[in-house]
């Protein structure tokens, strides 16, 4: 990409910013401009209206819904071990997973919207932020009709109720699947396993037999960015 291009590129989103926030300001709309990107976070009671403007207005013609998606932020930011002390201590440790309590997020879970505008060539996401304990928004089928497996993806994998969607089902689990496998509370080796019985000549559900754990592999850095002031190999080069 040439300097021009680039330049042009910069302008544009810039512009796009400068819109989102003289027009949606008065929603309670949060315009956040980075990496080359435009995100708007949207209360979720003004989802649909700000959407359908979005679509409809010549300054931003967002007729294309790229992509809806769930995001679970419980845990964001925080990570369940530390690469050097990893490296070190060799083979997993078994740890206890769970929905940890944040104070620093405001929900634990979001849905997001990619949009394209192919008339002004630009990109836009759109983030809600949900309830916690009943994450639930307004369903955009009617805005862009290509929303609606999406929204099955989203509520089948996350348990982001879509309100106002025809046919909210699972798309990729079973019909009889417990839990939300996106969850990060969800655990890896799941809640129940299936097998086929011979006498019974059907496939049946049991509980799982696998202890819950998480599994934290070892991991050698060799870069010189993983290096601690204090670490051995440091000792030893001040000697």
């Amino acid at each position: 990409m040439n300097d021009s291009v680039r330049t042009s590129f910069r302008e544009r989103h810039a512009a796009l910013s400068e819109q989102l926030a003289d027009r949606f300001s008065d929603k309670g709309c949060q315009v956040i401009s980075q990496l080359g990107e435009v995100t708007m976070v949207i209360p979720s009671e003004h989802l649909i209206p700000v959407a359908m403007e979005l679509r409809d207005a010549e300054d931003f013609m967002f007729k294309e819904l790229i992509d809806v998606c769930g995001v679970d932020y419980s845990g964001y930011g925080q990570s369940e071990w530390v690469t050097t002390s990893a490296s070190g201590t060799g083979f997993g440790r078994g740890v206890e997973a769970g929905r940890a309590a944040r104070d620093d997020h405001p929900t634990d879970f979001a849905s997001v919207y990619h949009l394209l505008s192919v008339a002004n060539n630009l990109r836009l996401r759109l983030r809600v932020y949900l309830d916690s304990e009943q994450p639930m928004v307004d369903s955009v089928v009617d805005v862009w009709r290509g929303a609606d497996w999406f929204e099955r993806e989203s509520f089948d994998l996350y348990g982001i109720l879509y309100n106002g969607h025809s046919d909210l089902r699972r798309i990729l689990t079973d019909y009889g699947f417990t839990g939300h496998p996106f969850r990060k509370d969800f655990p890896l080796e799941g809640h129940v396993e299936l097998r086929f019985d011979q006498e019974k000549n059907r496939v049946v559900y049991e509980p799982v037999t696998i202890d819950s754990r998480t599994l934290v592999p070892r991991v050698i850095r060799e870069d010189n960015r993983y290096l601690q002031p204090d670490s051995d190999e440091q000792d030893v080069a001040d000697a």
